[in-house]
């Protein structure tokens, strides 16, 4: 793919809270892109800030949060949903008014409850999630182009600052991505259906195969065919990550996982009581949403 044009700047400076494969990818794509005159970021280990250094990620990675964000006009927290709160408290006093406050994460409704008490008066806070990503994690995962072509979702509260909020949506448009608004609520429960859940699911068919003893689970590995390979590489997400989104949209998750369990146990039964029509049909109608997510180039 060859590079896109660069444009002028949309900010001076850029500061990512966090740089594993979204930090790290937004700060490759906002400096492949000219999106920024600096990309500096902050993460508090001193082996991840190392890495990124010498990945060069960033024109600068270092271990204090609050320096990394002095004069920045756009910060975006990238850490897992149950540390940003700690993370926009340790910066809050060095926020410069008129800065914008975003994160990445895939649950919005805590996220916004942990940061919003912490942003100053006169800093726009405009919550986020780029729906992207990959199963790696750290600084070395980060990737040219990953949020090309898919969604990201703006989550602005009421009363935001609309140019701010607008000026984060270009640069997210400008990274590649299909940006959405919607409420923080209706975000989780989407989010839970079409990522938390499946990812729950995985977790658990691949852990079941774990827990089977002796020659049974060597020859499950050994005969994995191409669905179970696809739930592994669900499960070998960053543990972190997915312990706190689960924590922090239990309501929503906790919903869809109890439409879910009906929807199994009618299976259980058709398959029990051999009703092949209701199999068959459910089976039709799941297909034509592979189909759907094909045509919106989603798959």
């Amino acid at each position: 793919m060859s590079a896109p044009p660069k444009t002028e700047p949309i900010f001076d400076k850029i500061a990512l809270i966090g740089i594993g494969l979204i930090g790290g990818s937004i700060a490759r794509d906002a400096r492949k892109r000219g999106l920024a005159r600096h990309i500096v970021a902050a993460t508090r280990s001193a082996e991840t800030a190392a890495k990124a250094n010498e990945l060069k990620l960033a024109d600068h990675c270092g271990t204090d949060l609050a320096a990394a964000v002095k004069d920045a006009d756009l910060v975006i927290v990238c850490t897992p949903v149950g540390a940003c709160g700690a993370a926009t408290k340790a910066i809050a006093s060095s926020l410069k008014p008129g800065c914008i406050v975003s994160d990445v994460g895939s649950v919005k409704q805590a996220v916004i409850a942990d940061m919003k008490p912490h942003i100053p008066a006169g800093v726009h806070f405009v919550p986020a999630h780029p729906v992207a990503g990959t199963e790696y994690s750290g600084p070395e995962a980060a990737i040219l182009d990953l949020f090309q072509g898919r969604g990201c979702i703006l989550t602005p509260l009421p009363g935001v600052d609309t140019a701010a909020a607008d000026r984060l949506e270009a640069f997210w448009k400008a990274l590649g991505s299909e940006v959405d608004r919607m409420d923080p609520a209706h975000h989780d429960r989407i989010l839970a259906i079409t990522s938390h859940l499946p990812h729950l699911i995985a977790y658990t068919i691949v852990g079941t195969a774990d827990d089977l003893g002796g020659h049974l689970n060597s020859e499950v590995l050994k005969y994995a065919a191409g669905g179970f390979r696809d739930f592994t590489r669900i499960a070998a997400s960053d543990p972190t990550m997915w312990r706190d989104v689960f924590l922090n949209n239990k309501e929503a998750v906790l919903e869809v996982l109890a439409r879910f369990q009906e929807d199994l146990f009618y299976l259980q039964r058709a398959i029990r009581w051999g009703e092949g029509d209701k199999l068959f049909d459910l089976f039709s109608r799941t297909r034509e949403i592979r189909r759907a997510l094909i045509h919106l180039h989603q798959a």
